[in-house]
């Protein structure tokens, strides 16, 4: 990295703790649980991530959401694609030869494109591009016609022997796959394999009358699925939608200290504010050893470098180092699925995406950045923060971090970043439910979901739909979905006047 980076990657960091550091309190829990900080620093970082109390103007350093590390992107429909702003000339290459592998195209074996080959037998996408288009969010289909590409199921069955008991208790697994379609459904296949199934979403109207008499008419989803290609699903199988999540920012959100966010934690509501949000626990793949799950929507997953790989094997089936099965999701009841053709050549390991393509993968999805903040200083946007606050929204979407100093990246380190998530598991009510438990996770708990980024949704990706399934088509909507420990926020906005309702929307199409 470029001393001159280095340099004003520390500068923006010490500047705006110096800032800061005359305001509020110092919290106890910072004096101990940031081991990577000496004393002065913990209590400087303390200071300037404690919730502001003052709205009348833009607090310093907030145009730049991701620190020295902010994308040097303009608002438009490559807003997520640039790399962090500080990213050393060698970086900067390795992102490029990431995101072409990211947009690779595979095809299915045995194929004359060697360095392609190795698709499916069963895949939900072709390639990591199909499902984060311009690296946004994915949505669900318009309509019956469409094929799902950016939105697929979770499957699982309730654990039924001592051995999955005991497996989900050590967490050797998180969840029990459905024993014919395993753990997720994949709706296509490479020629002559019959895909697992087709998707089918029914949507029923629940209208919601807000103060000063609109009515907002939600759409409350129904799962199931069609044209199933193996035989009868069990009866007890549990459904959970997902869209693919943005890319931008993720490295950053790795490089938050592990007490940062042990320390919100609050399973039991200790402090009787009614947020309870607890830390999802998981095994590192590499290492088996438990640790904190960040990502995925009920942060079932520890790494980004995981995160990757189950992606590969899942959504793509590619094996990696990680997940080294070829056949990648075809289980034991799918023999023509196991049975054929694999892209592994033996000149290039036992994979077919071998450590230097999920090397680059992961570092591309390390340090995709995060586009700069717009209009700040607007006061519709400064009422709408306020407004955040009051009404509680910054309990579980908390808004700044200074990241570690011993992250491994030295791009990540000491960033002032906005990212405006706790990485908690929070309960948000029967609404939202899917019924699925997944680790630590509840059927009705979520990981907080960042906001960075959201108000450019549609300007990236084409769409504004929102939330785990996509069911949301704009913020309103996503807000008003929200129940059990967030039910009081959403309540507040249930009840706040139509100014200040589109106040606070316009503070966060300025994330």
């Amino acid at each position: 990295m470029p001393a001159c980076k280095r340099y004003r990657g520390e500068l923006i960091g010490l500047v705006a703790l110096a800032v800061v550091t005359a305001t509020g309190a110092v919290s106890a829990a910072y004096l101990t649980h940031r081991d990577d900080l000496d004393d002065k620093d913990r209590a400087r970082v303390a200071d300037i991530v404690a919730p502001t109390t003052s709205f009348g103007a833009a607090e310093p350093f907030e145009r730049m959401s991701a620190g020295a590390a902010t994308a040097n992107a303009r608002p438009n429909n490559n807003a997520f694609s640039f790399p962090l702003g500080n990213l050393s000339f060698g970086g900067e290459t390795d992102f490029k030869l990431g995101n072409g592998l990211f947009k690779k195209v595979w095809v299915s074996s045995p194929s004359s494109t060697q360095a392609s080959d190795g698709l499916g037998p069963l895949f939900n996408a072709r390639a990591c591009q199909r499902c984060h288009l311009k690296d946004g969010r994915g949505r669900p289909p318009l309509d019956t016609n469409e094929a799902a590409v950016s939105m697929f199921l979770r499957l699982s069955v309730p654990p039924r022997t001592d051995a999955e008991r005991e497996a989900l208790a050590s967490k050797a697994a998180l969840r029990i796959p459905e024993p014919t379609y395993g753990g997720q459904l994949q709706n296509f296949a490479v020629q002559g394999i019959p895909a697992e199934g087709t998707m089918t979403i029914d949507y029923e109207d629940v209208p919601v009358t807000l103060n000063g008499g609109e009515t907002i008419v939600l759409r409350k989803p129904t799962y199931g699925i069609a044209d199933l290609g193996y035989g009868p699903i069990d009866p007890d199988v549990m459904l959970s939608p997902r869209v693919a999540s943005p890319m931008i920012g993720v490295g950053l959100l790795e490089a938050i200290h592990p007490g940062d966010i042990l320390a919100r934690a609050d399973p039991d509501d200790a402090d009787g504010d009614g947020i309870s949000g607890k830390a999802s626990m998981v095994r590192d793949p590499e290492t088996g050893e438990l640790t904190l799950g960040r990502f995925g929507w009920k942060a079932s997953t520890p790494t980004i470098r995981a995160q990757t790989a189950d992606a590969f094997s899942g959504d793509i089936g590619i094996s990696t180092p990680l997940v080294t099965p070829a056949f990648g999701e075809c289980t034991t009841a799918q023999a023509i699925c196991r049975d054929a053709p694999s892209g592994v050549q033996d000149r290039l390991g036992p994979v077919e995406a071998p450590d230097p393509i999920l090397d680059l993968v992961t570092f591309y999805s390390r340090n995709v950045g995060v586009p700069p903040r717009r209009d700040i200083d607007d006061p519709q946007v400064l009422e709408g923060k306020a407004l955040f606050y009051d009404f509680g929204c910054a309990s579980c979407h908390a808004p700044k971090y200074v990241t570690s100093r011993d992250a491994p990246q030295p791009e990540h380190r000491f960033q002032l970043i906005w990212p405006y998530t706790d990485l908690l598991l929070h309960d948000m009510g029967e609404g939202l439910a899917d019924g699925r438990p997944v680790g630590d996770a509840s059927g009705s708990e979520w990981r907080t979901a960042p906001l960075w980024g959201i108000g450019l949704t549609e300007t990236v990706s084409g769409h504004t739909f929102l939330l785990h399934d996509g069911r949301a088509r704009n913020l309103l909507e996503a807000v008003l979905w929200h129940g059990g420990e967030a039910q009081p926020a959403r309540d507040a906005v249930v009840a706040a006047t139509p100014d200040e309702r589109a106040a606070l929307i316009r503070f966060l199409e300025s994330l």
